[in-house]
């Protein structure tokens, strides 16, 4: 734990998006506390997020997500499938008709990114760009929707081809804006930064193959087939689990003091080892509910609680449930990091509760 909070640099201070390890991966941008508060708690500026460094891309899982703009070229070519079984896992249900009308998946996506990229000449709204798709592309791409009474795309190849498109999504836009990326072109080559498997075990390690497939929702296979040479192995609670070797040492040595309120999709709380992050079921439960995640409640690298924001007009509320009683000093460390928040959201700090 100690070495995911150092690798992801949550102790750190101050930073800029070039030495910001997370963009290597990319940063979820879900909710009010998504990317640019994952990025402020690694020190990185707000002001980062509104100017033209980072770009904004729908990639692992079909989820937004942050990046530098100067490796667009390089992200594109570390997200895409790697093989029709891979890329055919990633889009579920989508892939079922596409094969039964003998369409590969890589070659559905490159043909459903060729129609996206003629459509969208402009900054277009998502509806409006899967409405002129729906009515181009044949029945296997197409599904019917019962809450619209209207037929679309699957969601998921309509995400995925995007980046082969060559299509940014513009930020803080709902519904979102899709627009072309200037000067786009895939790299031939992801290169050993950003390698997903290589990233996730630099960011999240030490890792299985099967817990890297869940984050990529890539088959074992697939990810067993391109695992890393230059690792080495360790055992966590008995599990028996790989590490790259250059960052064998950081693993012992590692210094994780400090208190952070991580945002519910914060890549410290994406790792697939559920168990290691939180042993106890019932706090794990209430975690990681189906819907409407709560943020943890990071402490000297154990997560220790839930909080959850509620907002009214310009004042914020912050609800904390700590899993075990917190010492005073640690208390008034949320109570800052709750200010921290309340500043990163231009809003007044109206209060801190603690429900035990």
């Amino acid at each position: 734990m100690s070495f995911r909070v150092q690798a992801q640099q949550l102790t750190r201070a101050a930073g800029v998006p070039a030495d910001t390890a997370l963009l290597d991966l990319g940063v979820q941008d879900t909710g009010p506390d998504g990317a640019g508060w994952a990025l402020a708690l690694r020190g990185v500026d707000s002001a980062a997020g509104s100017g033209d460094e980072l770009v904004l891309l729908w990639t692992v899982r079909g989820a937004p997500h942050l990046y530098r703009r100067a490796d667009v070229g390089r992200v594109a070519a570390a997200v895409e499938p790697w093989s029709d079984a891979d890329a055919g896992k990633r889009i579920y249900d989508a892939a079922k008709p596409l094969k039964a009308a003998g369409i590969g998946i890589l070659a559905a996506l490159d043909e459903l990114a060729a129609q996206m990229r003629s459509v969208v000449t402009r900054p277009t709204v998502k509806g409006e760009v899967s409405a002129r798709l729906a009515a181009v592309m044949p029945e296997p791409y197409l599904r019917f929707c019962r809450p619209c009474q209207a037929t679309h795309l699957f969601e998921m190849p309509f995400r995925l081809a995007a980046v082969r498109a060559g299509l940014e999504l513009r930020a803080g836009t709902s519904p979102p804006v899709l627009r072309r990326i200037p000067g786009f072109r895939k790299a031939a080559d992801a290169g050993d930064r950003f390698d997903l498997i290589r990233a996730y075990l630099r960011l999240l390690g030490p890792a299985t193959p099967r817990e890297v497939a869940g984050y990529l929702d890539a088959p074992v296979k697939e990810v067993k087939a391109r695992w890393p040479e230059d690792t080495v192995e360790v055992t966590v609670e008995g599990e028996r689990r790989s590490l790259l070797a250059a960052d064998a040492e950081s693993l012992t040595s590692a210094d994780a003091t400090g208190v952070r309120l991580l945002g519910p999709f914060d890549l410290f709380l994406q790792a697939r080892d559920r168990a290691t992050l939180v042993p106890d079921a019932g706090h794990a439960a209430e975690l990681w509910p189906v819907l409407g995640r709560p943020g943890a409640v990071l402490v000297d690298g154990e997560l220790v609680g839930t909080w959850r924001p509620r907002k009214a007009g310009s004042r914020l509320t912050v609800a904390v449930r700590p899993w075990e009683g917190l010492a005073e000093s640690r208390r008034r460390a949320v109570v800052e990091q709750a200010e921290r928040l309340a500043a990163h959201r231009r809003v007044t700090l109206a209060g801190v509760g603690f429900d035990g």
